[in-house]
């Protein structure tokens, strides 16, 4: 029941009043990139979702829109000359994060699972094991056991057995647990350049 209908209702029924109280955030954040560097507000990216479907993930800019002078790069490293100030102070209070809030609105991910991959990295969807491809069975989430209990361990390897064993466990009160700690985490400002 808490699986199929509960977990996706309440998962809208917080992200809608989460926006509403948030909208002063997003304003003062939404300037502030603009202010500082050319180029749009959010960045989108493509992420690997439920039964491994692909959809945009939305997150508040935090790098430059032009980044010719620097080397390329699809891992992002502390101290990264692409990453703005404003960027920079986003990232370690994680509210860069926080547009998430309209994918879980489109029902694209939910606010506790597997943090969702890009689709060619650690793999692509067709070369996950079928123990690994367990992660992809329920709704990818802002945060999730994983980020919970292994925020400094920046492993997919590692990370994935996590993944599916919150597959396996999660219920109502598993979900509040995870929900409560993430709080804990949300303004911690070490270890958050992670691989995905």
């Amino acid at each position: 029941m808490y699986k199929r209908y509960l977990k996706p209702m309440l998962d809208i029924c917080f992200a809608i009043p989460a926006i509403v109280i948030l909208t002063p955030f997003f304003i003062i954040i939404a300037v502030a990139i603009k202010v500082e560097s050319k180029g749009p507000i959010l960045f989108l990216q493509s992420r690997l979702g439920l039964n491994g479907s692909t959809f945009k993930i939305y997150k508040f800019r935090s790098m430059v829109k032009d980044q010719s002078n620097f080397q390329k790069s699809s891992k992002v490293f502390q101290n990264d000359p692409r990453i703005t100030k404003v960027g920079h102070f986003i990232r370690k209070t994680s509210l860069d994060e926080i547009p998430q809030l309209f994918n879980i609105i489109r029902g694209e991910m939910s606010f506790i699972g597997p943090r969702p991959p890009l689709p060619y990295y650690p793999k692509e969807y067709e070369d996950y094991s079928d123990f690994d491809k367990q992660r992809f069975m329920v709704k990818p989430g802002i945060s999730g056991l994983a980020q919970v209990r292994c925020r400094e361990i920046h492993d997919w390897e590692l990370n994935i057995p996590v993944d599916v064993e919150y597959v396996h466990n999660y219920s109502f009160t598993y979900d509040l647990k995870l929900f409560l700690a993430s709080l804990l985490f949300f303004f911690k400002t070490d270890n958050v350049y992670r691989k995905n």
